[in-house]
């Protein structure tokens, strides 16, 4: 990311940088599902590529939503038995807000009161305050 925030250690900096990068590189209007959405799986990709050490991309995810649509890939998401992968890694790097549960609950008018709740109790579940998930970028 911010390769000089990096090399001196910056992580604020460089978690700022990582967020900014995000939150532009989607082609959907900002405030959307699809905002929203594409922003979270760029996050993931990211930490998963600075992780890898190589470019890492979401091809199930990406495949799912040309199938279903990204409402349906979040409701799936939401109403899983057990969190993915993702809600896990976004939790243990602290951005909550970049679950897909969040999306749910900032974009309630596209789903279902079922997934609402799904996304909402999993979300306090892991202790997070649903007041700081409000914004993507915060």
């Amino acid at each position: 990311m911010d390769q000089n925030a990096k090399r001196h250690g910056e992580a604020t900096v460089e978690d700022a940088a990582m967020r900014k990068l995000i939150s532009i590189v989607p082609e959907e209007e900002p405030g959307t599902v699809g905002h929203d959405f594409w922003t979270t799986v760029h996050a993931f990709e990211y930490v998963l590529t600075e992780e890898n050490g190589k470019t890492t991309r979401l091809s199930r995810t990406r495949q799912k939503v040309k199938r279903d649509g990204v409402v349906a890939t979040l409701a799936s998401w939401a109403e899983s038995t057990k969190p993915k992968d993702g809600f896990n890694m976004l939790m243990e790097r602290g951005m909550p807000e970049l679950t897909g549960e969040a999306i749910v609950l900032r974009h309630q008018t596209d789903f279902e009161p079922s997934v609402i709740e799904a996304a909402r109790a999993r979300l306090e579940a892991a202790g997070v305050d649903l007041d700081q998930i409000q914004t993507p970028n915060h």
